[in-house]
Parts: structure tokens; sequence; C-alpha cells
């Protein structure tokens, strides 16, 4: 089955390739590299890592007050009577179970952090959307790739790398900002692990949030 569909793949790529090459202009761009020369979007990286470390720091508070129930517990089990001992054992319960709703809240799927990203970075991918959009109609490019999407690019010629006509549509493209990108994966927040005895959130995103090098082409078109 798996053969199947990365068949199929090829040849839907095949085929859009084709179909560019004999009749119309295609090209590509790289918009994680691209995100990362606009100040707006290493803002918005900074204060959803600062939001993330802060929320970490609350669950493992929270793990501590945990911990410390727990060896309460073990210390005064002996002396306790029957029904002491179980309504300190459904406190600790109750405790388990308000730090995985909390952690599943902030970081779980369509959690806190996971709108807090969208909510930050949708302005900045839709200005590099629009500014793409621009640099295809002025080129009149019929199909535009990312390179750093999920579609594996095997080989890329320069010639068809409209990164930089990208960069100077957003006004990004001086000497000494238009430089490649140094080596290296792009920071991108973490989400943090579950305190113990806490099972994780289900994963979040979209995305994401893939870290990825981008190298920048020597060449120039016209």
């Amino acid at each position: 089955m798996q053969k199947l569909i990365t068949w199929m793949m090829a040849a839907l790529l095949l085929g859009f390739t084709a179909t560019a090459a004999n009749a119309q202009k295609f090209g590509y761009v790289d918009s994680e590299f691209i995100m990362s020369k606009l100040p707006a979007y290493a803002q918005a990286q900074q204060e959803l890592n600062t939001l993330s470390g802060n929320w970490q720091k609350d669950i493992e508070s929270q793990k501590r007050d945990l911990d410390k129930l727990y060896r309460n517990y073990q210390a005064e089990e002996v002396v306790l009577t029957e029904p002491m001992k179980k309504k300190r054992q459904d406190e600790i319960l109750k405790k388990e179970q308000d730090i995985k709703a909390y952690q599943n809240k902030i970081f779980g799927f369509e959690g806190q952090l996971f709108k807090k990203r969208q909510e930050l970075t949708k302005p900045v991918q839709d200005q590099v959307f629009e500014a793409i959009e621009k640099v295809a109609k002025k080129k009149q490019l019929a199909i535009v790739f990312d390179k750093s999407g999920d579609l594996t690019m095997l080989y890329t010629n320069p010639v068809h790398d409209y990164t930089e006509f990208v960069l100077e549509e957003l006004g990004l493209a001086s000497e000494d900002r238009n430089q490649p990108a140094q080596k290296g994966a792009v920071r991108t927040v973490t989400t943090p692990t579950a305190p113990a005895g806490v099972e994780e959130g289900t994963a979040e995103e979209a995305a994401p949030t893939r870290t990825k090098t981008s190298a920048r082409p020597a060449s120039r078109k016209n």
C-alpha cells in the first residue's frame, strides 16, 4: 500500500512537472528561510518560547506538590485509619488527574499553545503568502513549490528559485539582510516533557513546527 501511494505521488509530481515544462513556468521558494528574515516572526517565536517555558514551570510546580503529597502519605500510612488512607489516596489521584488535564489544556491538540502559535504566526504567514502570490503573477508562474514543505525535493535547480524575489517583495533583499542562513536548525517551540506519572497530551500542529536548515543559491535570475 505504501509503495502504491509513493508511486502515485511520484506520478502526480511528474505530471505536474511535465505540464509546467511543456506549457507554463514553475518555481519554488523556501518559506522558512523567508519567515526567518521577518522580525515579526522572530518576535512571535520568542514570545511562544517564553509562554511555553512559563507553562512548563507551572506544571513542574504542580508535579512537586504531587510528590510532596505522596511522600507525606507514605510516611504517615502506618498510622492512618482506612478512611483516612482512602481520603489521602483520593487527594493524590485527583492531583494527578488535574495535572494531566492542565497539561492537555496547554500543550494538547488545539490547546492554548497551539492557539497562541496560530494567533502570532498567521499574520506573518499571510504576509509571506501574499508576497509569493505577487511574485508568481509578476513572473507568470503556474506552480510554486515550497522547498521547506512536506514535498521532498531531491534536486533543485537554482534557476527556478524565486525566494529572493519574494524577499524583495517584502522589502528584505538588501545586501546586509538577504544573506544565506547560518547552518543549523531554525529554533522552534518544543513541547515540554510531561511530568512524571502523567501521560503526554496528544501531539499538536501543524505544525509546524518542523526544523530545517535553509541554504540560499548563488545564482540570480532576471
